[in-house]
């Protein structure tokens, strides 16, 4: 099955891009050149995600042609590996030092190529992937405040809350790194609430209210339907971030260690942010305010432990704070 990816062989030497097309024609996209404005002209018409290049060639040599893809490359996804004669150590190191990620040496075997290709642009594919998610979740998080009167910087603020409280409690780097970006999805509920709900300059009344505790639902209902780790943990979160420790919160009126740890994270990040923060209907609340607050709600609203972690790591959160601080976000007075 013929790959999405381009790739583009360049040497001086009709009989080895013969070989190059007869190892990998039938898997990728072949575009071809002899020497460097030749390669740099299919770089800017083709795109590739992956240069094969001879260092021999007649008007530059492939170390210096190398430098010249990286700084074409944009994007900073394109793969260069050097195919050449030349097996001595230097000029290997000549190829790295150059921005090469390998260096395969003629005569070629058939084997190392396609193998050594596969590897690396699995690893492009990878990074696509990583970087979609997280222009999903940019989107995703925007739309759900789009008509909220939240700040945008908001979501972003708290997931760095979260991750610093997460870390706190002993979740490893990778989960870390998870629930930041599943974080600012929680309130994507609120796509399902009317605006004149979510912008309404006041508290709600109860029939308003009953509206408004549909968001849960509503946002685990749309991040569920990806099988995708991240998605799935923000479901978790959108569905469970309501939930008060001692059973009075909503939708399921869970309690204690019924919610997930994901869920009180963020309950609890959310509420330091959103005290914070300066709201048409009130100002930001002093430090010491909101420290009392969080101390306050320990066994009722918050996971006790939590609460202790809180104020462990409360210096760490006073500098997510200032390093996310704009003209809708005040910085708490010092105690």
């Amino acid at each position: 099955m013929l790959s999405l990816h381009t790739i583009l062989i360049v040497d001086d030497e009709p009989a080895n891009l013969a070989i190059m097309r007869e190892i990998l024609q039938d898997s990728y996209r072949l575009v071809f050149a002899r020497n460097g404005s030749e390669a740099l002209a299919a770089m800017a018409k083709h795109l590739p995600a992956m240069v094969l290049l001879d260092v021999g060639l007649p008007d530059i040599n492939g170390y210096d042609l190398c430098r010249q893809i990286r700084q074409l490359d944009a994007s900073g996804q394109v793969k260069v590996i050097f195919i050449t004669a030349y097996t001595d150590i230097a000029h290997e190191a000549a190829g790295f030092d150059a921005g090469g990620v390998d260096y395969i040496t003629k005569p070629v075997s058939p084997q190392i190529v396609r193998a050594r290709v596969g590897a690396h642009l699995s690893l492009v594919r990878a990074t696509v992937l990583e970087q979609s998610y997280h222009d999903a979740i940019l989107m995703l998080g925007h739309a759900c405040h789009y008509n909220d009167n939240d700040t945008g910087s908001h979501i972003w603020r708290m997931a760095a809350y979260a991750g610093a409280l997460a870390h706190g409690v002993g979740w490893n780097p990778e989960q870390c790194q998870r629930l930041i970006l599943a974080a600012p999805m929680h309130d994507t509920g609120k796509l399902g609430i009317p605006q004149a709900i979510l912008r309404k300059p006041g508290p709600l009344d109860e029939d308003e209210w009953i509206i408004m505790r549909t968001h849960p639902q509503i946002g685990s209902d749309i991040l569920g339907k990806s099988k995708a780790p991240v998605f799935q943990l923000a479901a978790e979160i959108a569905l469970r971030h309501h939930e008060k420790w001692d059973g009075s919160g909503y939708p399921g009126k869970l309690g204690g260690k019924e919610i997930p740890e994901s869920a009180r994270i963020i309950a609890l990040a959310d509420v330091f942010d959103a005290l914070s923060m300066k709201r048409p209907y009130k100002e930001p609340w002093p430090l010491d305010r909101i420290v009392a607050h969080i101390h306050a709600g320990s066994g009722a609203h918050f996971d006790p432990d939590l609460v202790t972690v809180f104020a462990d790591v409360l210096p760490e959160l006073m500098d997510i704070h200032i390093r996310w601080r704009d003209e809708d976000s005040i910085q708490p007075a010092p105690a």
